[in-house]
């Protein structure tokens, strides 16, 4: 096994209600382009991000299911990691973002409540940009 690319602790943001003990995997629709099912499960070091990725799971299916709320887990990789490919050296030289996925499992550790939630004006500049997201064929993610 090589060295890991960061110690933690990490975190996951979805709207998923889950326990200490459940596993997060890969195969659901992405949050960004839902046609895409996703190959890999996505994790941060940044409670921030992961609040992020929480707010825009429960903005993606506010049709869908209304009632959704956000949740933020730290999390464990059962296997090896890497970058996101998706931000790291597209859109920020590094890894700014210490954003990660897997095709393995990630092990949930626990709720975190203690995040900083998006004000009523970000969650409506969210809900623009998965609106334009969704309307330009030419952003892709790298699966």
């Amino acid at each position: 096994m090589s060295e890991p690319l960061d110690q933690g602790p990490f975190f996951h943001g979805t709207k998923a209600a889950l326990q200490p003990g459940d596993l997060l995997t890969a195969g659901y629709a992405s949050n960004y382009r839902p046609e895409v099912v996703m190959n890999h499960i996505y994790f941060t070091s940044l409670l921030d991000g992961a609040g992020l990725a929480a707010e825009v799971a429960v903005l993606r299916s506010e049709t869908d299911d209304p009632s959704a709320q956000p949740h933020v887990y730290e999390v464990e990789p059962t296997a090896e990691f890497e970058d996101d490919p998706n931000v790291t050296d597209k859109k920020f030289p590094g890894n700014p973002t210490r954003s990660y996925r897997s095709t393995a499992p990630l092990r949930v550790i626990g709720e975190i409540t203690d995040w900083k939630r998006l004000s009523p004006a970000d969650l409506q500049l969210w809900r623009q940009r998965l609106s334009a997201i969704a309307a330009d064929d030419s952003k892709q993610i790298i699966n």
